[in-house]
């Protein structure tokens, strides 16, 4: 059995013991976390939500993504702009899927 579930905005088919990557989520590695806005879980289709579903997942570890470079530039005006940014993840086992 699969779900979709929403977190960080973003949406993700998950499955049992399956390692997903979201953004940042509070608690060290090994701790217990929780989703509930789930989207799909098995044939249930939610409107918006399934009511009732939860997906559980253990914390991996926290870690920081690849490094982006923000380059801004006016031709001929001495106008240059470099700044980078590595975005918080976190790295989620999921345990269990109950709809």
């Amino acid at each position: 059995m699969f779900a979709v579930i929403k977190t960080g905005g973003k949406q993700y088919k998950v499955k049992k013991d399956s390692v997903i990557i979201v953004e940042k989520l509070n608690g060290e590695a090994g701790s217990e976390v929780s989703f509930g806005d789930v989207l799909m879980a098995g044939d249930k289709i939610g409107t918006p939500y399934v009511d009732g579903a939860v997906v559980s997942g253990e914390i991996v570890k926290q870690t920081r993504g690849e490094k982006v470079i923000i380059f801004k530039k006016i031709r001929r005006h001495g106008y240059k702009r470099k700044k980078g940014h590595k975005q918080d993840l976190t790295v989620v086992k999921i345990t269990d899927i109950k709809a």
